[in-house]
């Protein structure tokens, strides 16, 4: 199977470890993945308050691209507020003729047009519903053998568009999770904000909901995302957040955890550039401490000091 991969600027650039892991491991699964050639930014968030018609048409041009030049083929976004923006074209602008004009025009400047062909597709949803948890299971060859770990989605592939998932009640990643051999940990903040741009304008509400997700993790080894700036929000401002309530707790996407159950070491799926993955927590994906929980939910080292 084939997609078009948009890698967007974060992925290009502050989140190079969800690149790098993402082509691992869909190569791994025998997924094949082009870059769309000369693709550009999708708008992020900025060019909605700038320009109605280029916030919609710097997203089009790219999927004009794949329609044009690759056969128009199902277009991949990890980001997940690249793979909004992008899926906004297709809600917002297709069958919408006075703003579908108005953005073939503009992308007439660069010789495009879009007819609304492409399919926009999220990580999750081609690991769910192309993929399947029982081919994923099967290239673990390092299993995580009961680690608990905590799912978050953040908003952007949720709301306002649910398209593979309920925004409600998020489980999509659960598959992939139970796949590996980890043990989802049971919490309601799967679809909490992180405060998004916030973290720029408004620093004390965005601290505040990082502060909760963070908390209602613990009992978790480790919090995986596949957005960056919800994975930036949970890693970069956690001594913050932990002074409002938080834990400390490793933030991963859920590429690098994929790549480390299917044998991939650390190096190569960069927990190196994780702010949060400390030395102990590398240690501990090692010897995997929480395999040797007994009955009652106590480590046999817990136990056994409880004991003397």
């Amino acid at each position: 199977m084939k997609y078009a991969y948009y890698p967007g600027c974060s992925l290009s650039e502050s989140a190079k470890e969800f690149d790098v892991s993402f082509r691992a491991v869909m190569e791994r699964l025998g997924l094949a993945f082009e870059e769309i050639p000369d693709w550009t930014c999708c708008g992020a968030s900025a060019a909605e308050s700038v320009d109605a018609v280029m916030n919609h048409a710097l997203p089009a041009r790219n999927l004009a691209l794949v329609e044009r030049d690759m056969g128009g083929v199902d277009v991949v976004a990890p980001c997940s507020a690249c793979y909004l923006n992008l899926l906004k074209v297709n809600r917002e602008v297709v069958g919408n003729r006075p703003l579908s004009a108005r953005v073939n025009e503009a992308l007439g400047a660069a010789g495009l047009s879009y007819g609304g062909q492409v399919r926009v597709r999220h990580l999750l949803d081609v690991l769910l519903n192309d993929v399947g948890a029982q081919a994923i299971a099967e290239r673990v060859t390092n299993p995580l053998e009961g680690m608990p770990v905590a799912a978050y989605y953040g908003c952007q592939i949720l709301r306002p568009y649910p398209v593979f998932d309920d925004p409600n009640r998020p489980t999509s990643m659960e598959p992939v999770l139970g796949a590996l051999g980890a043990t989802v940990h049971e919490w309601d903040m799967g679809g909490r904000c992180c405060g998004a741009s916030l973290m720029a304008t408004h620093r004390d509400v965005a601290i505040e909901s990082v502060a909760a997700i963070l908390a209602a993790a613990a009992g978790a080894e480790a919090i995986v995302t596949v957005c960056p700036l919800c994975q930036m929000n949970l890693e970069a401002y956690q001594a913050q957040a932990v002074r409002r309530g938080g834990r400390e707790v490793p933030i991963l996407y859920l590429t690098q955890l994929m790549g480390l159950a299917f044998g991939m070491g650390q190096e190569a799926m960069m927990l190196q550039g994780n702010l949060s993955v400390t030395g102990h927590f590398r240690s501990r994906l090692e010897t995997k401490p929480w395999r040797s929980k007994d009955a009652a939910g106590d480590s046999v080292e817990d136990s056994a000091a409880a004991e003397q």
